[in-house]
């Protein structure tokens, strides 16, 4: 079958790639893509014309759409296509609301005793600072809709949690995102990532994951969208993750159902191992990034076939294969908040024994650049964590990287 995802970053480079080894799978399309998706053809479609890219589908005999990202999801992608009959793996525009309205998942994870951190929801500053000033810190703002990850800021002190307050809702910092917030207590223990996949009410969990969110080494300096990750996560034991799966990722797809909102698609739930138990930090309605390029190459089975066959209502259990995957981002100088466009970019195919994924890359006289904040993941293979970091961070330090930068500490957590 002829495959199209949608999107352009390194999670759906991963896609890409993995569509692209499946053996049921004969062509992928990739719309918009990027200049370093070798695996795919390219169709030059915003992610939210919907009629084109439904146009380009049945032009192409295209027989399964994968989205990527959460913007098309959230204008409602999956909807457009099923009134149009044509097969897309991915959530309802009213299901997607589990990511994109905080407020929303936190109402439905209250109603339906999920556990997660008590918070509370404000749109008026004031109101705000005067409920933090009670609170004390640590304790966490959250911008209520999406903010390409970095509308959660973990303050330390009162001030820092003001300062996010009124970065958030006086000088709208994240736009229409950030006109309503979520304050939240702050967790303490050890997060990992649980992403799932779903539909009509058939979950298949993924081995655990864990990002590293902050920019710099030793968990410093500002919130990103995630500068690497490992897969599995050794110190989550394997009754965590069950339990996380019977109390979390299941209650949670049997109260969409329950309310009228079926999931279909990739349910992420972010999570923290507390001293009462997993609880829920956030979940979105997509692969994580930078989570989805350790993850999904452990997949053995079809990638093809197996989202084929559970959007047929004839789901079959994948395989997994049993070792470690750990990548590391590179990122431009300045991320996240001024990244530095134009560098250039060693020379990647000198780069051997490790996967490389493309995120914010440009090609440029026969060479790359970097055309983003996060440009490139670079992943390995070992047989535990330890021995994938070995491997990535040697293949790393071969290189010279002007103008870009990458933590020297991704998967320091592991034990």
């Amino acid at each position: 079958m002829n495959v199209l995802v949608i999107g352009r970053g390194g999670r759906e480079h991963a896609i890409v790639r993995q569509f692209a080894a499946s053996p049921s799978v004969e062509k992928v399309y990739a719309a918009p893509g990027n200049d370093g998706m070798m695996e795919a053809e390219r169709a030059n479609i915003s992610e939210t014309d919907f009629p084109a890219l439904a146009r380009f589908v049945r032009e192409h005999d295209i027989k399964l759409t994968f989205i990527g990202p959460e913007q098309p999801l959230t204008a409602g992608i999956a909807d457009f296509f099923n009134e149009q009959g044509l097969a897309v793996f991915g959530p309802s525009q009213a299901a997607v609301r589990i990511e994109s309205s905080k407020t929303f998942a936190k109402e439905l994870m209250q109603r339906h005793a999920i556990p997660t951190a008590a918070h509370a929801v404000f749109t008026d500053a004031t109101e705000a600072i005067s409920y933090i000033k009670k609170q004390g810190a640590p304790i966490v703002v959250k911008a209520d809709g999406l903010a390409a990850g970095k509308g959660v800021i973990v303050a330390e002190t009162v001030k820092e949690a003001v300062v996010a307050v009124k970065e958030m809702l006086e000088d709208q910092k994240f736009g229409a995102s950030g006109s309503s917030i979520v304050i939240e207590e702050f967790l303490d223990g050890e997060e990992f990532s649980f992403m799932s996949f779903v539909h009509d009410g058939h979950i298949f969990p993924m081995p655990l994951s864990q990002d590293h969110k902050r920019a710099y080494d030793g968990d410093r300096g500002p919130n990103t969208g995630g500068m690497g990750a490992y897969c599995p996560v050794p110190q989550i034991p394997s009754a965590i993750r069950d339990e996380t799966l019977e109390k979390v990722v299941r209650p949670a797809v049997n109260a969409m159902a329950q309310e009228g909102i079926p999931f279909t698609g990739i349910l992420y739930a972010g999570l923290i191992l507390t001293a009462d138990g997993p609880k829920v930090i956030e979940f979105n309605a997509r692969f994580g990034d930078p989570e989805t390029q350790v993850v999904l190459p452990l997949l053995k089975s079809d990638f093809g076939l197996f989202i084929d066959r559970l959007l047929a209502g004839e789901p079959f259990e994948p395989d997994w294969k049993e070792e470690a995957i750990l990548g590391v981002v590179i990122a431009a100088d300045g991320y996240p908040d001024s990244p530095q466009k134009g560098h250039q970019l060693p020379d990647l195919q000198e780069m051997k024994d490790v996967a490389v994924y493309h995120a914010g890359t440009k090609k440029q006289d026969n060479q790359f650049i970097g055309n983003g904040g996060r440009v490139l993941l670079v992943a390995s293979a070992g047989g535990n964590i330890q021995e994938a970091a070995a491997n990535v961070y040697q293949a790393l330090g071969k290189q010279d990287w002007p103008g870009f930068f990458y933590r020297s500490d991704i998967g320091w957590r592991a034990k």
